[in-house]
């Protein structure tokens, strides 16, 4: 008995790192397929099988509709099974050994078929339905596009606050070190104690703000957990490989499928006051007990023909034409409205970009003079040249630099990430 307790617990300290493990992400793309299975994405899935199954609705209408039933009928006085032609019927007066068809109770069984030849808002609500799955493809892709920019752009705002914690970290050990040097100095009576009260609380400022930025992590870590379903340890590394193709706005897609999709619908409620022809066909099997001699008897009929109807007076009808026209026009509006707001957005994001390229070799080149600035402080405050006021605030030149450098950096990757939603650039092959 303990050695097959001892095994289970073996068996599952084996299992237990490895689903661990499964849950992990090396690179970018591992985030991005852990997305495709993502809740969400099956959404927009299940939304463009509802598309697609709207369009097969409309073209069914083109089909045959075909049925079968079966009435019994009890009736007041004789009916006919059927209609008979008078020369059939002067023998039946004449000769009362031949049954009749008429009863009182009567048993039908049969087929109806029907079928549109012209019905031409049909052929206009099934234009509708493949602009109206057009516009659901669209969204699909244009959704799966954002939530890989939000992992994109989260996992930027991870290696911005990992760098920017190793930064504090770095000056936080190099304040520690020159804490040690003071220390040393205030026993020695060559500086005042006030000089280590400085000191420390430099380094509880640093401890301070490793702490919020810590919080900023787990919204960061939450964000990409919430589309994969893993939760990474750190962040991915990540490159861009191409550049935006900006040739068409391909994120307005969706609602330009839609104005499509709805002029159409506006089209179609006006034809439905144009005339349609419809094809008709039945046939009937009765059954019945005569009724001049009680003689079991059975009919069949049949009738095809043509109906053409043609709508006078439908106010029904006037009210639905109104109420698509509305919505025509809001969809119209509406599009005229993001597009204006898009191409806005795209100019500055561009302007953006291209101004964050810049900051970010400025950044760089800062960051370098500041590392040469604090080294010849650092000899200076050792040789009693500054004060230790005047040290810490190198310290944090230093550190500033690099937070903006960092940030620059993350802002970068989110424009990239915004710009490629708007113009529909597959993310995927933007960033490895």
């Amino acid at each position: 008995m303990k050695h097959s307790i001892l095994t289970t617990v073996l068996i599952l300290f084996i299992i237990a790192p490895i689903s661990i493990q499964a849950q992990e992400a090396e690179n970018i793309q591992d985030l991005f397929t852990a997305l495709k299975s993502n809740p969400q994405t099956k959404s927009d899935s299940l939304a463009f099988e509802n598309a697609k199954t709207g369009k097969q609705i409309a073209n069914s209408y083109l089909f045959p509709t075909v049925t079968t039933f079966g009435t019994y009928d009890n009736f007041s006085t004789p009916t006919g099974m059927l209609p008979v032609p008078p020369n059939e019927m002067f023998p039946m007066i004449q000769d009362q050994s031949i049954a009749q068809p008429f009863s009182e109770n009567i048993f039908r069984t049969g087929v109806s078929i029907s079928m549109p030849v012209f019905v031409k808002s049909i052929y206009t609500m099934a234009a509708k339905a493949k602009y109206m799955q057009r516009s659901s493809k669209a969204k699909q892709y244009i959704n799966l596009l954002q939530n890989e920019a939000i992992i994109v752009s989260s996992n930027a705002n991870l290696q911005y606050i990992e760098s920017l914690s190793k930064a504090l970290e770095i000056k936080k050990q190099s304040l520690l070190k020159t804490k040690e040097i003071i220390a040393i100095k205030v026993n020695n009576g060559r500086a005042p104690g006030s000089s280590l009260l400085i000191i420390q609380n430099g380094i509880n400022q640093v401890d301070a703000t490793i702490n919020e930025i810590a919080i900023n992590r787990e919204t960061a870590l939450a964000s990409i957990k919430a589309l994969t379903g893993i939760r990474l340890k750190a962040s991915v590394k990540m490159i861009g490989t191409t550049s935006i193709d900006t040739s068409s706005i391909k994120s307005l897609e969706p609602i330009k499928q839609k104005v499509l999709a709805d002029k159409l619908g506006l089209r179609a409620e006006k034809e439905k006051l144009l005339p349609s022809i419809l094809f008709r066909g039945n046939y009937n099997h009765s059954f019945a007990k005569s009724y001049n001699n009680n003689i079991a008897i059975d009919k069949n009929y049949t009738d095809i023909g043509l109906v053409v109807s043609l709508p006078i007076f439908n106010k029904s009808q006037y009210s639905k034409i109104k109420k698509s026209n509305i919505e025509y026009h809001t969809t119209q509006n509406e599009y005229n409205k993001i597009k204006l707001t898009v191409e806005s957005q795209t100019d500055q994001l561009q302007r953006s970009l291209q101004l964050l390229y810049t900051s970010e070799k400025l950044y760089q080149q800062n960051v370098k003079d500041k590392e040469a600035i604090l080294a010849i402080a650092k000899v200076s405050f050792k040789s009693g040249r500054i004060a230790i006021e005047d040290y810490l605030k190198y310290e944090d030149d230093l550190v500033l630099e690099k937070s903006k450098l960092y940030k620059a950096q993350a802002e970068k990757w989110q424009t990239l990430m915004k710009l490629a939603v708007i113009y529909g650039n597959n993310i995927e092959n933007l960033v490895k």
